[in-house]
């Protein structure tokens, strides 16, 4: 991998860390679901109008949307504005790549290596220590919300491995084409137009243009710039040797957390953690006499 690239795959770990600082003051201001439909609806509506739709079929697109897009940040969201912490959640959200492993394994009959059971195993093992810990202070549920999100997740990559799309970028953004509408109608049904108008005539205000910026920051930095040029990497590189650059995003996330929003991890959260981002690590090493990973899809935008 070039030092170029290097760099490239560190500065989008930066970005997506921060991501999460971002969503703090976007989701004080609008309410989780209609933040979320906001979220996509603003990219989907020019990509519709300029970025020919992808050449895959209409059930891998629909499917990457609602688990990647739908399911994840509508679960991530409920989680942060029901108590998860800021930098906790980066970590968590690493999830996905067990889950993408295991329902790999299950519905694509894809392959369990004695490597990646063993890395499955010490993340769950990880994962059950924080929810055990946060159940010890009654706040285990936006754990569970968080789990649901990587989840989701990971059903978004068995639908985007099945496309095969030949252009990753434009299906990346026609994805964005799926969530508006679920989104808009969750967040009807159970935060209400009452909430979603303030939400909106209420942009002027000090919270509101904090909140603005932070969802700028989402849509345009965190989403289509961090996406854009992960997907260049990908293309240009072995997955296995881009991968891995993600599990630095949850030590971006939670520095960033406690400087920005002065969150502290226990310590046992923080021990737990190194074990899930070890564990992910260690499953999604290739075995020395293959040329690229078992797990090309563990990372999405």
């Amino acid at each position: 991998m070039p030092t170029r690239d290097r760099l490239l795959a560190l500065f989008v770990v930066v970005l997506w860390g921060l991501n999460f600082i971002a969503m703090h003051p976007m989701l004080e201001h609008f309410p989780p679901l209609f933040a979320a439909a906001l979220r996509f609806a603003v990219i989907a509506i020019p990509t519709i109008l300029f970025i020919p739709r992808p050449k895959v079929k209409l059930r891998w697109l629909i499917g990457f949307g609602l688990g990647f897009g739908t399911g994840q940040f509508a679960f991530l969201f409920l989680a942060l504005t029901h108590g998860m912490p800021t930098g906790l959640a980066s970590l968590v959200l690493q999830a996905s790549a067990p889950f993408t492993v295991l329902l790999g394994g299950i519905f694509l009959r894809e392959p369990l290596s004695a490597r990646q059971l063993i890395g499955i195993l010490a993340a769950v093992a990880g994962m059950a220590v924080i929810a055990w810990h946060r159940a010890e202070n009654a706040v285990l549920l936006p754990v569970v919300l968080t789990l649901l999100g990587a989840l989701c997740w990971a059903a978004g990559n068995l639908c985007s491995r099945q496309a095969r799309p030949d252009n990753p970028i434009h299906f990346t953004l026609w994805m964005s084409v799926v969530p508006p509408i679920p989104m808009f109608a969750l967040s009807t049904i159970f935060e209400g137009p009452a909430v979603q108008w303030q939400s909106l005539v209420t942009l002027g205000t000090g919270e509101g243009l904090l909140g603005l910026a932070g969802f700028a920051y989402v849509v345009l930095i965190g989403t289509v710039l961090g996406s854009s040029i992960w997907t260049v990497l990908m293309r240009r590189n072995p997955a296995n040797v881009v991968a891995p650059f993600s599990l630095l995003v949850p030590v971006v996330g939670m520095s960033a957390a406690f400087f920005v929003l002065g969150e502290t991890p226990a310590l046992v959260e923080v021990l737990a953690g190194l074990v899930v981002v070890a564990g992910v690590l260690y499953g999604s090493l290739p075995r020395r006499q293959r040329s690229a990973g078992a797990l090309p899809e563990l990372v999405s935008s």
